[in-house]
C-alpha cells in the first residue's frame, strides 16, 4: 500500500507531518464507528480495515526511518527483515567511537554537560543523513535509492543510540 497516496499527499520525504497529522484525524473521522452505527456487518468491518490501515499508514510516515523505508520500498529497494550490514569502514569506526563516548559520560566530570553534548553529535549526524536521503531520494534513479538503503541503515543507528543516550539521561538523573 502506498501510504502517501492514502493521505492525498506527495511522495516525499520532507514531510510537513502537521499536515500530515490533520490528514489522519480527517481520514479517521470518515471511517469512525459510530457512522457505521446502522450500517451492515460486512460495512463495519470494512470501516475497521480501512482505520487500521490509517493508523498503520500514519505510523510509517511520521517516522523519518520508517518513512525512508516505505519511499525506498515504493521503489524496489526492500530493507525491512534484511540481514544486510553496512560495509562503509568510516561508519563502522565512527558507530565504535559513538559507542564508546556514550559508555564513558556516566565517568565523565560533568556526565550532564557531556550528555548532552553526545546528543547534540548524535542529532547532527541525524540531520546530516536526513539531507542525504533527500537529495539522493531528489535524483529519482535506482543507483540512488540503492545508496539511499545505506543511508536509512544509519540513521537506524544513529536513533537507536539517540534513544540509547535519553536511557541513560533517565537512569542518571531518575527522570
Amino acid at each position: 500500500m502506498n501510504y502517501f497516496e492514502l493521505f492525498a499527499l506527495p511522495t516525499s520525504f520532507d514531510l510537513d507531518v502537521g499536515e500530515l497529522k490533520a490528514k489522519y484525524l480527517e481520514l479517521q473521522r470518515h471511517v469512525h464507528p459510530d457512522n457505521f452505527a446502522n450500517a451492515t456487518e460486512r460495512e463495519r468491518l470494512m470501516a475497521v480495515q480501512k482505520a487500521a490501515q490509517i493508523n498503520d499508514g500514519f505510523d510509517v510516515l511520521k517516522n523519518t526511518d520508517s518513512r525512508a523505508q516505505h519511499i525506498l520500498s515504493l521503489n524496489g529497494v526492500e530493507l525491512a527483515h534484511e540481514t544486510q550490514t553496512l560495509k562503509d569502514p568510516m561508519f563502522l569506526m565512527q558507530q565504535m567511537e559513538l559507542r564508546e563516548a556514550l559508555e564513558d559520560i556516566p565517568s565523565a566530570g560533568d556526565p550532564e554537560s557531556a550528555l548532552m553534548d553526545f546528543q547534540d553529535e548524535v542529532n547532527g549526524y541525524i540531520k546530516a543523513i536526513n539531507r542525504s536521503f533527500s537529495q539522493l531520494f531528489a535524483t529519482g534513479d535506482q543507483a540512488s535509492f540503492e545508496k539511499a538503503g545505506d543511508e536509512v541503515r544509519k540513521l537506524k543507528f544513529m536513533l537507536k543510540l539517540s534513544q540509547e543516550a535519553i536511557a541513560l539521561e533517565d537512569k542518571l538523573f531518575d527522570f
